[in-house]
């Protein structure tokens, strides 16, 4: 009388590979994961926007290290432009950043990942 139930020969459900080694390699790539993410923490991001007149460099985990303006950008009577330059700088840097993150840990292919 043959078995009834289970997985037929033994742990197949895995496409043959045992669940140790299953294990084992998700703990590889759990580390390598994080040997990238700290990897690009590391690494630094810059913009520039308005022929110049506003610079950020951000960090690879998206901390702001420096903002640049230049005299000719801040004008008393139209702040609303530099808040502009300054926002779409920061978002420039900060996408550039979000590249390197796909580009990085995309390599993975992890569903839900990114």
């Amino acid at each position: 009388m043959g078995k009834r139930g289970g997985f037929p020969g033994g742990m197949g459900g895995f496409g043959g590979m045992n669940l140790g080694n299953l294990m084992k390699e998700a703990k590889k790539m759990q580390a390598d994961m994080a040997k990238s993410q700290e990897e690009l923490a590391q690494k630094e991001f810059d913009a520039t926007v308005g022929g110049g007149a506003v610079y950020v460099k951000v960090s690879g985990d998206k901390q702001i290290k420096q903002v640049k303006l230049q005299k000719e950008a801040v004008d008393p009577d139209d702040v609303e432009m530099l808040e502009d330059l300054v926002l779409t700088c920061v978002n420039e840097a900060l996408r550039k950043v979000d590249e390197a993150q796909a580009a990085q840990l995309g390599k993975y292919n992890i569903p839900g990942l990114m």
